[in-house]
């Protein structure tokens, strides 16, 4: 609560619902009629396709680690559920700390070896939205300053730069990877020159312990195969977006679908609240109003998308939590 990033987060969140209300006060009676008469039973299948999507990714995370230590995805699925729950309710994405503390706790697997393997995740899942995104370029035609985007330029420019971060990122994991030692050596270098003394074998053995967290990317094969399962992970995650889709009064293309799923998840890279209030709901409202959904009907959807995203995993990583016998101030001794 102490913390200025805290802060900006909710300060954004306020900003992209005030947007969303804004633009849904005119239509208001229709929004609350529209979560009404939505038929609620096309979540419950929407749940099981999204947490085979979280078994892909603890089968993702088990086979970058598994030339450190192989641990077993039926480990990894209570650890992942875990990690969603803290990214859930805690700020700046502490779920991904927080299962690195778990991992360790369970398996003995350092942190900074584990952190290595969530940053590469995320680094693959950002190359795969913005796949999504590229997929569905011609559809970006339909996004006009009217369906409340910023506009399809503006769009387009966030993709361009987004693939430059996020493949820029990749280039560099991959070098480092592929090079450990040079990478280790010039590390050194500049820990032994600019650092100050106390900092430097920390540093210097956080490194070593980094760079084996990434030998799963020394092989071709091994990068394709994450590559191919982020792909998989992302598509059940749509999977969900589709079946929720079908409780309310409106249709749009699977494709149309992974250009929202793709959008909203890079705008949630994006400082909000906790659950990434606001930033996931303005920009999937949008999109689908792009394709000529009401706004209402837009609105209501994807209110209940994110609860519907946000309420299981959290519960379920909740009480594997519990059943860690942890609590939040251990996790983050811990990790100090």
């Amino acid at each position: 609560m102490k913390n200025w990033r805290f802060w900006l987060g909710v300060v954004i969140s306020l900003f992209f619902l005030g947007w969303v209300l804004k633009d849904l006060l005119p239509e208001l009676d229709q929004f609350w009629i529209a979560l009404r008469t939505a038929n609620y039973w096309w979540i419950l299948p929407g749940i099981l396709v999204y947490f085979m999507g979280v078994w892909a990714r603890a089968w993702r995370w088990h086979y970058l680690l598994r030339k450190i230590k192989p641990v077993p995805t039926r480990v990894m699925f209570p650890i992942v559920a875990i990690g969603y729950m803290g990214n859930n309710i805690y700020p700046a994405r502490a779920g991904e700390l927080l299962r690195a503390v778990v991992l360790k706790k369970r398996e003995g697997v350092a942190i900074s070896a584990s952190l290595a393997t969530i940053i590469v995740e995320r680094i693959f899942d950002g190359v795969v939205m913005l796949a999504f995104v590229f997929v569905n370029i011609p559809e970006l035609s339909r996004l006009t300053g009217g369906s409340g985007v910023v506009g399809t330029i503006s769009i387009q420019q966030v993709a361009i730069w987004g693939s430059i971060l996020f493949f820029g990122a990749l280039l560099l994991f991959l070098i480092a990877a592929m090079f450990p030692q040079p990478t280790q050596t010039l590390v050194n270098w500049i820990a032994q020159r600019f650092l100050p003394k106390s900092w430097r074998e920390k540093t210097m053995g956080l490194t070593e312990r980094f760079l084996s967290g990434l030998a799963a990317l020394r092989s071709p094969v091994d990068v394709w195969m994450v590559f191919l399962t982020s792909v998989v992970i992302w598509l059940f995650e749509t999977g969900k977006y589709w079946f929720v889709m079908h409780a309310f009064p409106f249709q749009v293309s699977f494709f149309a679908l992974m250009l929202m799923n793709g959008i909203v998840n890079l705008a949630t890279t994006i400082p909000s609240a906790p659950g990434y209030i606001g930033t996931f709901d303005k920009p999937g409202i949008a999109v689908l109003v792009a394709y000529g959904v009401n706004v209402a009907v837009a609105s209501s959807y994807t209110i209940v998308l994110h609860i519907a995203l946000w309420l299981p995993i959290t519960v379920l990583g909740a009480y594997y939590f519990w059943q860690e016998g942890m609590r939040w101030e251990e996790a983050v001794e811990v990790a100090e």
